[in-house]
Parts: C-alpha cells; structure tokens; sequence
C-alpha cells in the first residue's frame, strides 16, 4: 500500500514537471482555454509536490534521529526522543494533509462564484430577510479578505430584496459559498406583524460558479433581448430611459435581468456575465446527473427546494439541518461570523470525502 502512495506522488511529480515545460511553450499561450486549465492543473500539482517534499524530509529526519538515538545516553537522548517524538507527530499531519490534498478536487475550485439571493415563502418579509442574508454575505466576505461586486437588485416596497445578485471573488471563496446554495429559513417577529407573532419565512440563495467566456460560447441568434424601464421600491421608474436589459436563452428559458447601471450596454454586458454561469452550472448539474448513481454526496449543494438551515431568533439560533449542527450566536452570525458553521460544513464535506476513499 505505501508503495502505491509512493509511485502515485512519483507519477504526480512527473506530471507536474510535464505540465511546467508545457506552460513555457509560446503555442500553449495562444489558446486561452488551453493555458487556463495548465495554469489550475499546475497549481494543484504544485501543492501536493511541495507537501510530498515535506513528508519525505521530515521522514529522512525521523531515521537520522533514530540511528543517532541507538547510541545516544543522557541528555542527549531525552533531548533525541522528545525530537523525534515531534518529528513523527509533523510527519504524521504531512501524510494527513497529502491525503486531502489527493482526494478528488472540485472542478469549480479556485472559480470565483455568483450569488443571488431571493426572497421566497413569506411575502414581504421574505424580501427583508433576503436583505439580512445579503448584509451576513458581504460582512462574511470582508473577514475572508474577498472582494465583493454588486452585479444586480431589485429592491422591495420596505427595503429588502425582490432579488439581488453579486459576485465575490478571493482565496477558497468557492469551497466555502458553495455550501450556502439552498433555502434558508428564518423564524421570528416580522415588523410586519402588529400581532408579535412568530411566522417563518424563507428566501432562496444560488451560489453559481463564475464562467469564464472561453468555456460557455453564447450564440447571440439564441438570445431573446428586451429593454425596459428601470424601477425602484414600489415600482417607480428611477430613470427616464429604456436602460434595463432582460435577456432570455431561448434553447435553456433561463432569464437574466439587470437594471442598476444607467447604460443598456454595461447591464446587458452584466446580464451575460450571469447567464453564462447559469449555463455553466446547468451543464455541469447535467453531468453529475449522470454520475449521481455512482455516488452520494452527503453534504448537498445549491438545490433551492431543501430547507438547509435556520435562523431562529427567539433562541438565538442557527442551525444547519444538512450536518446536524446548531450554534446560539444567531446575532454574530447574521453579522458575518459563519466561520464556525462553514469550518463544521468543510469537515463534514472532509471526513465524508475520505470515508468514501477508505471504502
């Protein structure tokens, strides 16, 4: 078995030799797609080589500190055993790391990622906790360090989001956001409600991965474009001209709308820039149909119809129904501190990634 781990990391190692000659190759500069896909490949390979290195010079420590142990005496050895008690304990997280870093990798990772949140069951406050979600999205993002682009939004009557669409791009922003694809419910005392009754209400979050235009070729005689007026809150039109842009994919019916730039040219150029990662992500749903049967994941991701958490603000709640997890810092998290959900989520995805190996 560990000469099986050791020839695959020997054949990682030659792949990634290949792969840097290829990227200094000027015809490989030349086909964008080509040159994108090298780039990622070389940077997972560069990982686990790197990793690979650490594991075998720390192992090669482990034996020089055991021949020098056999003859030690004294302080010399106690000073050896507690030295090589750490060198095992640093070889050990080694082979650890290596093991996750050879688990099959998400095609998506690296992608920066569109979100777009949208208020579902519960009308009006709906629309206000879409706003709450948007508000935990973009203070989660600054304590990440990623950068946040407003794409899109539709605002309610009292402030809150018929829809809004943005894009977040940063180090692991896909790993971690893709987990928040899905229904989120939220359970308290609407402003709404003159009663002080608790009502639950829901809105829908899609995480999509970003497209780049070289992977999703759009025939603009397949596109439906219609211009209208932009509104506000209430329906009142915010400018005088035709500047909003719906664009329609006839052959899929996906819809993309965006009215918040004042030019027809940036919001349909932003319309296209969600449409391709809609097809994106349509597609890609597609193919893992039909490998669906071979696995299960045990963490889902993006389907809108599950209820994948809630937010209960009697109790101060919040609680991921996919992991079974609950935390009561409801009010830190809706201020962006969701590292401890996504932590529990990114372990979960982990242990059941690596069960899946072992089996």
């Amino acid at each position: 078995m560990a000469d099986d781990f050791a020839n695959r990391l020997l054949s990682l190692e030659h792949e990634f030799s290949d792969v840097e000659a290829r990227l200094g190759d000027p015809e490989v500069h030349k086909d964008q797609k080509r040159f994108l896909d090298l780039s990622k490949r070389y940077k997972e390979l560069g990982e686990i080589v790197e990793k690979w290195h650490q594991l075998t010079s720390t192992r090669d420590d482990i034996e020089v500190a055991q021949e020098m142990l056999a003859d030690a005496t004294g302080d010399d050895e106690e000073m050896l055993r507690t030295e090589l008690g750490e060198l095992e304990v640093a070889a050990e997280q080694h082979r650890a790391a290596l093991e996750v870093l050879l688990l099959p990798k998400d095609p998506n990772a690296g992608r920066n990622v569109i979100v777009e949140i949208r208020g579902a069951a519960g009308g009006e406050e709906a629309n206000l906790f879409a706003r709450d979600l948007f508000d935990m999205f973009d203070a989660f993002a600054k304590r990440q360090g990623w950068k946040f682009e407003m794409l899109g939004s539709t605002h309610s009557d009292m402030g809150g989001f018929n829809e809004v669409t943005f894009l977040l791009k940063g180090e692991g922003v896909w790993t971690r956001m893709r987990h928040e694809g899905g229904t989120h419910r939220v359970q308290r005392v609407p402003v709404t409600e003159s009663q002080g009754r608790v009502h639950t209400s829901s809105a829908t979050v899609l995480v999509m991965p970003e497209a780049e235009e070289v992977e999703v070729n759009i025939d603009e005689n397949e596109l439906q474009i219609d211009y209208f007026r932009s509104s506000g809150p209430g329906g009142q039109s915010v400018n005088t001209t035709d500047s909003a842009v719906r664009i329609t994919h006839k052959p899929t019916g996906v819809t993309v709308s965006m009215q918040d730039e004042k030019s027809q040219l940036q919001n349909k150029a932003r319309a296209l820039r969600v449409l391709r990662s809609r097809l994106l992500q349509l597609e890609q749903e597609r193919q893992a149909a039909e490998q669906s049967a071979a696995r299960k994941d045990q963490v889902k991701t993006g389907d809108r119809s599950e209820k994948i958490r809630t937010y209960n603000y009697k109790e101060n709640r919040v609680t991921d129904h996919r992991i079974k997890f609950t935390v009561h810092n409801l009010d830190k998290v809706l201020a962006g501190e969701l590292d401890e959900v996504s932590d529990q989520l990114l372990h979960h995805e982990r242990q059941a990634q690596l069960q899946a190996g072992d089996d």
